[in-house]
């Protein structure tokens, strides 16, 4: 009976005895060798080798549901396509004879998973012992299509820093051909405004939100207060960090300024930034001669370990690190005092047999979880009675749209802005400072209120 399984699994690619644990698929015929070998050599996220994985699980799912139907495979996957976008049960019956019973997805996820099973089927295609015929091959574009691919190919260029480097000749020559298959047109659209963390709420989730419970007679006011969640949301809120980035931060990464009584925080690249002790290459070389551990990038996503990274512009080389731009700049003192009093009152050592570098442990002096930080900002935002959704902003990315509003109202430019963001592209900041619909009624009313006055 045919079948496809997701599965984890270590992956080794030579001799070196180095292995590495990789998202997988088994079928009855055994694990898809292929798909791991394209993964290792992809150099992508934990969470894009996950998406690939889950396009071809579908893929074959597809395939094991349509035995001997098609004899084309450009016709396969358009059909393929086509039951992503449309779902494969019969409206009118709720029946579906393939058995795979898919509900209709977005056009733009549908994309997605078909660009990343023809990345993986070119791939495939330069490989040796193989026919060399791509899955879903190019064809001659229409003029149409010609000129929208120019429009795309100059637009990318114009956003990338060294285009200078790249060879025009072999990248235009792409622009002649289309795939032939495609999935269709996502409607035009602004992209949904994602909603900050109220400002007006912000003292009340660290003061009361970020509490501890103690029964402890002995107990004094640090054993009521949650340092880590304190220090961690205003890294997030009055820095703008992304939550995955201070989970990546080294208990020796703080640097002090004596003279302003407050620190300097910089958060090195996971693998390639430079190591905090000489004697080893890179943070990679590091982690794994120091404490046998790898990046926290690396691990697959379901680990309690991984934790991303979104490649921010780095400061000082591609081995350097971003540095938190407080503001207000008096959070500085605040973020200090605070992560100061979770280093002395509250931090858990690491245990002898599990040693690491990481500033945030948790209750076992373990490296502290993406997952178990967000259970802990969901409970304190209810804590001081507010719902814990992304369409209120109330969750921890809503702290890094607060942080990129309040540059803008505060009018500082747009290159100010990306720099404090890390962004590398000077436009990624619009969407940080993209007004509400409740800002443009509150500013109509006060221009409004200006005219009549008048």
């Amino acid at each position: 009976m045919a079948y496809v399984l997701k599965i984890n699994t270590l992956y080794q690619n030579d001799k070196t005895g180095r292995e590495v644990m990789l998202p997988a698929l088994i079928t009855q015929d055994g694990i898809l060798i292929s798909l791991l070998r394209f993964l290792s050599q992809a150099k992508k996220s934990a969470s894009w080798m996950e998406r690939c994985v889950y396009a071809v699980q579908h893929l074959i799912q597809f395939i094991n549901a349509n035995e001997g139907k098609f004899t084309k495979v450009t016709e396969l996957l358009q059909a393929f396509v086509n039951a992503l976008e449309l779902g494969t049960i019969d409206v009118e019956t709720s029946t579906d004879p393939t058995g795979l019973y898919w509900v209709p997805r977005k056009v733009k996820d549908s994309s997605f998973l078909l660009y990343l099973i023809t990345v993986y089927s070119d791939w495939l295609a330069e490989q040796d012992g193989h026919s060399g015929a791509r899955a879903n091959p190019f064809r001659k574009a229409t003029r149409v299509e010609e000129r929208i691919n120019w429009c795309a190919y100059h637009h990318k260029e114009q956003n990338i820093f060294l285009r200078h480097l790249i060879k025009d000749r072999s990248k235009a020559s792409n622009a002649h051909f289309v795939r032939q298959v495609r999935a269709g047109n996502a409607p035009s659209a602004n992209r949904k405004i994602t909603k900050r963390f109220p400002e007006s709420e912000i003292d009340n989730l660290l003061v009361n939100g970020w509490v501890r419970t103690c029964n402890d007679p002995g107990a004094t006011e640090h054993d009521f207060i949650d340092y880590k969640g304190r220090a961690i949301t205003i890294l997030m809120h009055y820095g703008g960090l992304r939550k995955s980035e201070p989970f990546h931060w080294y208990l020796g990464d703080l640097v002090l300024d004596k003279k302003k009584g407050e620190g300097i925080v910089r958060i090195w690249h996971p693998s390639n930034g430079r190591s905090p002790e000489k004697g080893y290459r890179n943070r990679r070389d590091y982690l794994q001669r120091r404490y046998r551990l790898l990046p926290r990038t690396d691990y697959v996503v379901q680990r309690a370990l991984y934790a991303g990274w979104k490649a921010p512009k780095l400061i000082d080389g591609d081995d350097g690190y971003i540095e938190i731009y407080f503001s207000p700049v008096e959070k500085a003192k605040e973020f200090y005092a605070n992560y100061m009093n979770y280093l002395k009152y509250q931090r858990v050592d690491p245990p002898p047999e599990f040693d690491h570098p990481y500033a945030f442990t948790n209750s076992s002096g373990h490296p502290e979880t993406i997952k178990n930080f967000s259970q802990q900002h969901r409970a304190a935002v209810e804590r001081i009675g507010l719902p814990h959704k992304k369409a209120f902003g109330t969750t921890e990315h809503g702290h890094r749209h607060a942080y990129g509003f309040r540059l803008a109202a505060y009018g500082f430019s747009g290159v100010f802005i990306s720099k404090a963001m890390h962004h590398k592209n000077l436009n990624s900041h619009l969407v940080y400072i993209e007004p509400s619909s409740e800002d443009i009624r509150d500013e109509m009313e006060r221009v409004e209120g200006k005219q009549v006055e008048v």
